[in-house]
């Protein structure tokens, strides 16, 4: 059975923070905004669970348990409110939704 060095987790988990900042920084699509913020914390759960696995603790399975439920509860208020909006703008673009500018 060979082990996979803690290193390629957190390149791996880099590279999925860094792809998730890229859909934040160049997107204006709401929904994409709210896929690459998942993106991000789906890479700080694989940190998490890459350290807990190479330091033999349990504490990093717990914090990835709770950031999956964070993210989950991000994912349905996130998605009930572009409804909401795109009910009332008929748009889904950052740009396009100044709700909370006078």
């Amino acid at each position: 059975m060979t082990v996979i060095p803690l290193g390629h987790f957190l390149l791996l988990a880099a590279m999925l923070f860094g792809i998730g900042l890229a859909g934040v920084l160049t997107r204006r699509n709401v929904l994409v905004l709210l896929m690459s913020i998942e993106l991000m914390l789906n890479a700080v759960n694989l940190t998490l669970l890459a350290f807990a696995r190479y330091r033999g603790w349990t504490d990093g399975h717990v914090f990835a348990f709770f950031v999956i439920a964070v993210a989950a509860a991000e994912a349905a208020v996130g998605l009930a409110m572009v409804l909401a909006v795109f009910r009332l703008k008929r748009t889904v673009f950052v740009d396009d939704l100044r709700l909370l500018k006078r």
